[in-house]
C-alpha cells in the first residue's frame, strides 16, 4: 500500500506498508511465522551474476531496495475469529516479534496489528494499531518508530 501523509500541495511524505489480511484460516503459530519470513524478505540479497564481477562493479543490495527507499512497514488487520481470536493472534504476533533473531528488523520495520472490526468503525488511520512489541499501546499505522 501506499500512502501520501499530509496535504497534496504541500508534497507529504509518502508511506508504505505491506498489508496481511488475516481472516484466521490458519493457526497463530502460522501466522506469527509470517514475522520471520518478512525478515527473510528484508535481508534477502540476490544471488551472484554468473558471469565474472567486474572491477567496478556495485555489491549487491538488498532485493526490496529497487521498489523501496525504505522497507515497508508491516500491517496484520485480523478477523475471521472473536474477541479473544484477535488477542491470541496478537499475543502470537508478539511472540515472534521478543525472538532475537528477529531484534535488529523489528528496530527498523514496524509491526502493528488491528481487528477489522475497530478499522471499519474507527477508520484506518485512528489510533487502533498494536505495536506487536507493546501490544497494549494503541497507536496510528503512521505513526514513527520513536513515538
Amino acid at each position: 500500500m501506499f500512502y501520501r501523509h499530509g496535504r497534496e500541495k504541500e508534497k507529504g511524505s509518502m508511506l508504505r506498508a505491506f498489508v496481511e489480511v488475516d481472516r484466521a484460516t490458519m493457526g497463530p503459530e502460522r501466522l506469527a511465522a509470517k514475522v520471520a519470513a518478512y525478515a527473510r524478505l528484508h535481508q534477502y540479497v540476490p544471488g551472484p551474476i554468473t558471469r565474472p564481477r567486474s572491477f567496478n562493479q556495485e555489491p549487491q543490495e538488498e532485493a526490496w531496495r529497487r521498489q523501496y527507499p525504505l522497507f515497508p512497514r508491516l500491517l496484520f488487520v485480523l478477523d475471521g475469529t472473536g474477541p479473544a481470536g484477535i488477542e491470541t493472534r496478537i499475543s502470537a504476533l508478539h511472540a515472534a516479534a521478543r525472538d532475537l533473531a528477529l531484534a535488529s528488523f523489528l528496530r527498523n520495520v514496524p509491526l502493528l496489528a488491528a481487528p477489522l472490526a475497530d478499522l471499519l468503525h474507527n477508520g484506518p488511520s485512528a489510533p487502533v494499531w498494536r505495536p506487536v512489541h507493546d501490544p497494549d499501546r494503541r497507536v496510528s499505522w503512521m505513526h514513527s518508530l520513536r513515538s
